[in-house]
């Protein structure tokens, strides 16, 4: 499909939404990039990069690795990613920290309705897509209660959480933000951003590296031979990350000194939040209806 310069402009913007939710500890940029339709070509294109299209690039044959590598696709949507992240780092852990139940209440719509869209895309359920759906379900659901740890800032630690956290980030449903709070280096990572950090941002990212372009191969292959089961799984962990993004919660800290929440009833803000989730819903309803447009 050829694109056009408008194309890649609308491929940015899903870039930005991406960026947008993976700054947020409990909302995953998987979750955006198959609300908004580009989650087959992104593993995809992610696949691609390989010891072949390295060979061509180290052999300055850059334009083959160039459209070897869907070069404009992935330039578009990491441009987009990197605007949105050091841009919102900021205003994300400020919103959090300031209006937890707010920003908290509009991502459960989103993550709602994203479960209800990635669910629709099932052909079929089965047995083996239901044990998928509960399976991913309890798999997120134990990722979002599990005890946040205190952890070593050693350079080594560091190149394995970004490997692990790229891997949840490109999964919808479990948010590599969130595995970075749970590996007790979220904020240590976001000041890193805020500061430009170059030493500690580029360690994470040679370990974000590594983590991606070997876990979609592996999701690539799932996604082609077992799609239906695939897709109740990544379903389920949608369903089960609900836990953590649920609006209203109780801090208090763990042996280790980390805070750790609990869900409550609703006490506060709950008109407010009941409108932020409705938004946060219709949100991903518009997004989809605008990408089923924008590919017709």
């Amino acid at each position: 499909m050829k694109r056009k310069l408008k194309d890649y402009a609308f491929i940015a913007l899903k870039g930005m939404g991406m960026g947008a939710a993976d700054v947020v500890p409990g909302v995953s940029g998987g979750t955006i990039a198959f609300i908004v339709g580009i989650y087959d070509e992104l593993i995809e294109t992610i696949k691609s990069i390989n010891m072949e299209s390295l060979r061509l690039f180290f052999t300055g044959k850059w334009g083959q690795f160039w459209k070897k590598i869907n070069g404009n696709f992935l330039f578009s949507l990491l441009l987009g990613i990197g605007i949105s992240v050091f841009s919102l780092a900021k205003v994300i852990t400020w919103l959090l920290t300031t209006h937890p139940i707010l920003v908290w209440a509009f991502f459960f719509g989103l993550v709602l309705a994203s479960t209800w869209f990635v669910g629709k895309d099932i052909k079929g359920w089965n047995w083996k897509t239901v044990i998928g759906f509960i399976i991913g379900a309890i798999v997120a659901y134990y990722i979002t209660v599990a005890t946040p740890a205190e952890t070593s800032t050693h350079p080594l630690f560091i190149f394995l959480c970004g490997a692990i956290a790229i891997c949840a980030m490109i999964l919808p449903g479990i948010s590599g933000s969130f595995i970075l709070v749970l590996l007790g280096k979220y904020f240590y990572i976001m000041e890193a951003v805020k500061t430009l950090n170059i030493t500690t941002l580029a360690i994470f990212a040679a370990g974000a590296f590594i983590g991606i372009t070997s876990f979609s191969r592996l999701l690539s292959f799932a996604l082609k031979h077992f799609r239906n089961i695939t897709l109740a799984v990544l379903t389920g962990f949608m369903l089960g990350s609900l836990n953590k993004v649920w609006p209203w919660k109780e801090i208090a800290d763990n042996t280790h000194g980390m805070p750790i929440e609990t869900n409550i009833l609703p006490n506060a803000y709950i008109g407010e939040a009941i409108a932020l989730m409705v938004v946060g819903f219709l949100m991903v309803y518009f997004l989809e209806k605008l990408s089923k447009k924008a590919d017709q």
